[in-house]
């Protein structure tokens, strides 16, 4: 069975929308695209490398896609990342009927969620999704995402395009494996979890004073 996994830059509040430059996605007025660039080092290009150690495929949305395919096939031989992605299967939500020109790339039809369940049936390397925020919402709903390995950058953007956008349904997550670096940028990876599990640190037996406070709620 082949697994879903997110693989997202995010700042501390949330924010994934256009980390490589200026003109990468400035819908919505958004103005700080680059916001990664000045916090990458030597340890940092490491660590991300190892992320695609392991066989995989793209999961991409249109956006995304475009902003890749205008850029990875034009990298040169002598960028490991372009290789990989140049060779790899892209696979592509998209509602547009323009031709997928960047070699190996095919789109996942009218119903996203139902090709992707079937694909994840199926035997073959993870499906890693790079940036493709409105994607990434859609896997949410539909409870597709096996694995998050987030990038936290140590900055907060205050508007933009978030992981975790409005209708995300509520789940726990477990922590599998974390790495700081001197940059700031704390590499994270959480495996959903079941459901949110609450509790409640109140006395046994609430004071009068907690009593009205709660009634002063209603």
């Amino acid at each position: 069975m082949r697994r879903i996994i997110a693989a997202t830059f995010v700042s501390l509040d949330g924010v994934m929308q256009a980390p490589g430059g200026p003109q990468e996605d400035p819908t919505g007025g958004f103005q700080f695209g680059g916001w990664t660039f000045h916090y990458f080092d030597e340890a940092t290009g490491a660590a991300l490398g190892q992320m695609f150690d392991k066989p995989f495929d793209l999961l991409l949305g249109r956006k995304t896609y475009d902003i890749f395919a205008a850029h990875w096939p034009y990298a040169g031989e002598d960028d490991p990342i372009a290789v990989l992605f140049n060779k790899v299967t892209k696979y592509v939500a998209t509602r547009k009927d323009a031709t997928l020109d960047w070699n190996n790339s095919q789109s996942l039809g009218a119903d996203v969620a139902a090709a992707l369940t079937e694909l994840k049936k199926g035997e073959g390397p993870d499906l890693l999704i790079q940036g493709s925020s409105d994607l990434i919402q859609t896997l949410l709903r539909h409870g597709l995402i096996d694995e998050y390995n987030l990038l936290i950058f140590p900055l907060v953007l205050g508007k933009g395009k978030r992981l975790f956008g409005d209708g995300t349904a509520p789940a726990a997550m477990k922590l599998i494996r974390s790495q700081s670096f001197p940059s700031g940028i704390i590499m994270a990876t959480y495996e959903p979890a079941g459901d949110v599990k609450t509790g409640s640190f109140a006395l046994q037996d609430p004071s009068e004073a907690e009593i009205q406070r709660r009634q002063s709620l209603e």
